[in-house]
């Protein structure tokens, strides 16, 4: 096939209008058009009411070595590339064999896709999660949302699906992909029940609502492979070798349970500190990493569009709008906005009791009436100097005074950005009205980040303003405290991916420090499960 890119069409363009496209640029007739497929689609918004459709197509042709040899020095015509995912072994070919089954701890998208690899090259995982199935859990959170009722155990950090199920469903990264992983997560995400579309769309979503039956049919298929998820088993301990080479010898739960293994895939996303305590007092190697923290903030969705799509704001084509941005502040610290979220709500994202933590997500369609995102500020390890896990104890310490902010009651510490800009405290709300369940509580946010977090922030909104007017409206609201961006720590990894100081254990996902979003984490499952197979391939074979 040819794959064509750079086929510019208006906003407004009947199906055919592609087809049209393909025969005028190759110089083609219908008859020798065979079919073609969408590998890619984006708009181009720079041009304000001007919005044009950008794709990249893959073409079958009657004339295809003709063609090829006719468009060798156009830069928009070549061949289309094999993305088709290639396993590296399976169990049924007689290629690895183990005695003992490998183990993956978390079933968040790091933990689901390695489980899902390993199940695929008949290595029958063992999948264990601390929380709950994604359904009972999902009825937790929201409890928690509208009644206060927090589970430590089961929340938007804990239980099936991980934190990503509580975050829209963003699909996309800057990762670079040289094997197609990424394209193996969408693909088994569609197989899931994803919409087709996420295959071709620039920036593509799920929202949360649909992730949840999407992340349950995984699951299924996990199962039908040989593979076994058991939910509400925290692992308290991991058994490893003390003597010469450390080494993995199994599992102990919280129940007392021992479990025999020498291949664990340690994937229990950024918020499992009680992990990150009992690995750093057995001797694992951490390190600490940089990460950022802030607050969300919520504008009308309406402002976004029409700022970044003029005219044509609302065009069911293009729905809600989104924004990146990013300042460079006078005190060295960078500012910039983090998973944001169209048309979405603004979450109660605490994994511990007596702590604030916000997030963002949305729902497929993106209809809600703000838009949120997280406006975060880059901190590093100088700034919380100690052990490797001193950056989680920094996060604990806003996040109790986010709590404190807030009213001891959950509510969330929030203000106008024009109090905020002023310096002086919010007492009523204005047109803006916050999405963040149980509630906000008005306040004074200077309190809640560190001196120089909160001057960056205030540097930061009206330079961000002059990008998306009226990104400094009086009313819009900031909720704190954004802590969760990333993992304070990072678990080093070899090229084998097996931890710096201890074999069999496979530091994997955002906890590990690999990952960042659902898409990264779900490569990063593909690429360990990957080498969780290799390992055991190397044992066979010796």
């Amino acid at each position: 096939m040819l794959r064509l890119t750079e086929v510019k069409l208006p906003l407004d363009h009947p199906e055919e209008a592609i087809q049209t496209a393909i025969l005028k640029k190759l110089q083609i007739t219908p008859a020798e058009l065979i079919r073609y497929s969408i590998f890619k689609r984006s708009y181009d918004a720079r041009k304000k009411g001007n919005v044009v459709f950008v794709y990249i197509l893959d073409v079958e042709t009657t004339q295809e070595k003709r063609l090829l040899q006719r468009f060798k020095k156009d830069p928009h015509v070549m061949p289309t590339p094999d993305t088709r995912y290639r396993y590296v072994a399976k169990a049924d070919e007689g290629a690895i064999a183990s005695t003992y089954r490998p183990i993956v701890i978390g079933a968040g998208p790091c933990g689901i896709f390695a489980g899902l690899l390993l199940a695929q090259m008949g290595l029958r995982p063992l999948i264990l999660e601390r929380g709950k199935p994604v359904h009972d859990r999902s009825v937790d959170t929201f409890g928690f949302w509208s009644k206060r009722k927090f589970n430590p155990e089961s929340n938007a950090q804990f239980g099936e699906g991980g934190a990503g199920t509580f975050s829209d469903g963003k699909l996309y990264s800057r990762v670079k992909d040289a094997n197609h992983h990424g394209r193996k997560v969408l693909e088994e995400l569609v197989n899931a029940g994803a919409a087709p579309e996420i295959l071709y769309v620039n920036k593509p979503h799920i929202g949360t609502y649909r992730l949840v039956k999407i992340v349950e049919n995984m699951r299924r298929t996990i199962e039908s492979l040989g593979g076994e998820i058991r939910f509400q088993n925290r692992v308290e301990k991991i058994d490893i070798e003390q003597k010469g080479e450390r080494q993995v010898r199994g599992v102990v739960l919280a129940n007392g349970e021992y479990i025999r293994t020498e291949h664990v895939v340690l994937a229990v996303g950024h918020s499992a500190r009680d992990t990150f305590e009992m690995l750093h007092q057995q001797g694992v190697y951490i390190e600490p990493k940089p990460f950022s923290v802030g607050f969300r903030v919520e504008h009308p969705q309406s402002i976004i569009d029409q700022c970044r799509l003029g005219s044509q704001a609302g065009h069911p084509m293009l729905g809600a709008a989104d924004y990146q941005l990013v300042h460079h502040c006078s005190n060295g610290r960078s500012v910039y906005s983090f998973c944001m979220c169209p048309g979405g709500q603004v979450v109660a994202a605490t994994s511990e009791v007596g702590r604030v933590v916000t997030n963002g997500m949305s729902q497929y369609e993106r209809s809600g009436k703000n838009a949120n995102s997280g406006i975060v500020v880059g901190i590093t390890p100088d700034d919380y100097p100690g052990s490797p896990l001193a950056g989680m104890e920094f996060q604990r310490r806003l996040e109790e005074r986010a709590f404190e902010l807030g009213g001891c009651t959950y509510e969330a510490p929030g203000q106008l950005i024009g109090d905020f800009l002023a310096q002086q405290p919010s007492t009523t709300l204005g047109s803006v009205k916050p999405s963040y369940r149980p509630g906000v509580h008005l306040c004074d946010l200077s309190p809640s980040l560190p001196d120089y977090a909160i001057a960056a922030i205030r540097e930061a909104i009206p330079a961000f303003d002059k990008q998306i007017k009226g990104f400094a409206m009086h009313d819009a609201v900031l909720t704190g405290v954004e802590t969760r961006t990333s993992s304070p720590i990072r678990i080093k990894r070899k090229d084998d991916y097996q931890s710096l100081n201890t074999v069999g254990l496979y530091p994997a996902g955002e906890g590990a420090g690999y990952a960042g979003g659902i898409l990264s984490a779900g490569i990063d499952g593909i690429k360990v499960a990957e080498a969780v197979a290799l390992s055991l391939l190397h044992q066979k074979v010796s």
